[in-house]
């Protein structure tokens, strides 16, 4: 590690402040900046804590929308979000005890990583992304891979997720890591059924419009029988598994999540 300065206010707009100045970042559970900087893959001279600020942690229900906090751990969502037992269920099955105590679904949104879960959840969800600034529908905040529409310095508050009739999560994980080599996230509400796959795209979470439109027709796993699997062209391809693994495992997962559900 090497020195830098540490603020830890208690307010976002303390916090707002905090990042302006040149060269600060901000710190939600640490999960994935702190290795970043033991890496020396960045190296901002201040780190602004967002965990002592507590108007951005909890879970509070009004009507059919849910509304989780930025700063909210995952464990507590978990426990708390009952009124959607489906992402209540991902964020009890990221990484392992430790990550889901220290871990804030904000601060996984803010990093979009292309195999974290909760981007598909939010997508999934047609959730509303709040900031200190504005509030930002999900299909306009993923924009690739590590990349969102969040502006410089802007906090993510709050994440508003309507709560859909049927909706379930399913993950083929990568078991040292236990992010999602794919993951499929299913919702849905009366006007339609939404699909968001995680882990498997160079660009990130996206769609799956033609899952979608299927579904959205007839709520069955045999809906999507006849489908092909997602362009395997661009997807990511590793040491894990190729291109052509994983858009078919989008499409077997999209089928297990529509039964489990």
């Amino acid at each position: 590690m090497y020195n830098f300065d540490l603020e830890q206010p208690s307010s976002v707009a303390g916090a707002v402040d905090a990042l302006k100045t040149e060269d600060a970042q901000a710190l939600g559970g640490g999960q994935t900046l702190i290795p970043t900087l033991k890496a020396r893959l960045a190296s901002p001279s201040k780190l602004v804590s967002l965990s002592a600020i507590a108007d951005i942690k909890g879970i509070r229900q009004d009507g059919d929308t849910l509304s989780i906090g930025g700063g909210t751990r995952h464990v507590d969502v978990a426990k708390g979000a009952g009124a959607y037992p489906a992402l209540a269920a991902l964020a009890g099955n990221i990484g392992d005890p430790a990550v889901r105590n220290r871990g804030t679904i904000g601060g996984s949104l803010a990093n979009n990583d292309p195999s974290a879960c909760y981007p598909s959840a939010a997508l999934a969800s047609g959730a509303t992304i709040v900031t200190n600034a504005r509030e930002i529908a999900a299909d306009d905040y993923f924009q690739g891979m590590f990349t969102t529409a969040l502006d410089e310095g802007e906090i993510i508050t709050a994440v508003k997720f309507p709560i859909p009739q049927k909706a379930n999560y399913q993950k083929f994980e990568q078991p040292a890591s236990r992010f999602a080599l794919v993951g499929v996230f299913v919702a849905k509400y009366a006007d339609g059924v939404r699909v968001a796959v995680t882990g498997a795209s160079n660009d990130g979470v996206f769609r799956w419009t033609e899952a979608e439109g299927a579904l959205s027709s007839d709520f069955s796993a045999d809906a999507i029988s006849g489908l092909s699997a997602p362009d395997a062209s661009d997807m990511i391809a590793d040491m894990h598994g190729t291109g052509e693994y994983r858009a078919h495992l989008v499409k077997v997962l999209t089928g297990r999540a529509v039964a489990a559900a």
